[in-house]
């Protein structure tokens, strides 16, 4: 008897905070025809012609494009091949690697979290994982490899970590060639890996390396999400796989949406494909392994860029944004928190001309909606290393996405048109 009121004790704060229902049950994204959300048809051909005019030519060898307004999906299409060597056609149900696309994912959960009083924004990330305690920054670095620090004038804050202002650089793609070298001599996880190497391990000795600059200083983009996935997984007492199935992709039935896919999902990843003299071929890497959603040990979660998902399976996640924090019945954050996270957190020190970044998301400004190609004023964005992009604009309750798998490329302009023509073909 007592065994079991001690577990039934042990897992009632894990009760309480399961996901929690609303009075508001917008529906989960249903197919309809454009006029009925107030889309041109006709306008949005010209879409399929971009596409079709990319591939052959050759600056793209596919993709899948989704536009969704007033929670109807009114375009869905694929195009070209997901893979070179077969010449299998491209679908709309495909897998593709997201990458950079998991951090928004990951920064909902620490705001999931944090909803529950586990945490204030500005508390140090040393409070949780204390080998941040007494953060350097880099100073100078010598030809023999050594270098010298100076301590960093503040800690290293949650809030720091969500805005990529922590100062933690990014290892082999950093912009800043000896903090790639410093990275790599550590043996620091940047991204992917089909190593047996968990993201504590990666995080405790990504904690010992110096920094960019002070904390709060510089917008520098960085592993800061793969730290709080880390962070989650103290916070929650659970992994950070297992937090994201039953508090995210479960509720907003997000189920093909993965750090590592099963094996009936497996042949529906798309190949990462780059160009050799005019051909395509699949990429190699000479520091990952692209086939780490699939092989491998599989035990590294990264909460920077380490899920695989589907166009549908995104929207559905952007359409919780944009119903403030609902879907399908099924309440992740509260209109107020979707309110803090969409706020400018860093002023002007992004940099970037038309937008500012929130908690989770770039965001267009009223200059950015001035200057065109940007979409509305408060239009949150955001992309992956394999050329994904996606934009959700809560004026006109619009989502697009655009996903493809490629790399080293320098000819692709389906990016920005995209955008373009999501925006014209509003009719209403």
């Amino acid at each position: 008897m007592k065994f079991l009121l001690a577990l039934c004790l042990a897992f009632t704060p894990l009760l309480s905070y399961s996901q929690t229902r609303t009075v508001k049950e917008s529906p989960l994204l249903f197919e309809a025809e454009p006029e009925e959300a107030g889309m041109s048809e006709e306008r949005l051909a010209r879409i399929d012609q971009m596409l079709t005019t990319a591939i052959e030519e050759n600056q793209i060898p596919g993709a899948v494009a989704l536009i969704a307004r007033n929670g109807k999906i009114v375009y869905h299409k694929a195009f070209g091949m997901a893979d070179n060597s077969t010449k299998r056609k491209l679908k709309k149900d495909e897998i593709f690697r997201i990458a950079s696309q998991t951090k928004a994912i990951t920064s909902t959960a620490v705001m999931m979290l944090w909803e529950e009083g586990k945490f204030q924004l500005d508390d140090p990330i040393s409070k949780y994982i204390p080998e941040f305690n007494d953060a350097q920054v880099l100073d100078s670095l010598h030809a023999d490899g050594s270098y010298t620090t100076i301590p960093a004038d503040k800690p290293i804050t949650i809030r720091h970590l969500l805005t990529h202002t922590s100062s933690i650089g990014y290892g082999v793609i950093d912009g800043d060639e000896r903090f790639k070298k410093n990275y790599k001599e550590a043996g620091i996880t940047d991204l992917f890996t089909t190593e047996p190497i968990t993201i504590e391990t990666s995080v405790k000795k990504l904690a010992k390396l110096p920094l960019h600059h002070h904390p709060g200083e510089r917008f520098t983009y960085s592993e800061g999400l793969d730290v709080l996935g880390y962070f989650i997984e103290v916070v929650s007492g659970m992994p950070l796989d297992q937090f994201f199935r039953e508090r995210i992709f479960e509720p907003l039935k997000m189920e093909d949406t993965w750090f590592y896919l099963p094996e009936s999902k497996k042949d529906r990843l798309v190949s990462v494909q780059t160009k050799e003299k005019g051909k395509w071929v699949r990429y190699k890497a000479d520091f990952y392994d692209t086939n780490y959603p699939v092989k491998g040990a599989q035990a590294f979660f990264s909460g920077g860029a380490g899920l695989s998902s589907t166009a549908q399976d995104y929207a559905s996640f952007l359409q919780m944004y944009l119903n403030n924090g609902e879907l399908n019945g099924n309440r992740l954050l509260s209109r107020t928190t979707v309110q803090i996270i969409m706020a400018n957190q860093i002023g002007d020190i992004w940099g970037d001309a038309g937008e500012y970044h929130g908690l989770a998301f770039g965001v267009v400004n009223q200059e950015g909606q001035d200057m065109g190609g940007k979409n509305s004023k408060g239009t949150f964005q955001w992309g992956g290393y394999f050329n994904t992009q996606y934009f959700a604009d809560p004026q006109e309750k619009v989502i697009g996405i655009l996903l493809k798998q490629t790399q080293n490329i320098d000819s692709d302009e389906t990016g920005w048109k995209f955008r373009q023509l999501v925006g014209q073909a509003i009719d209403d």
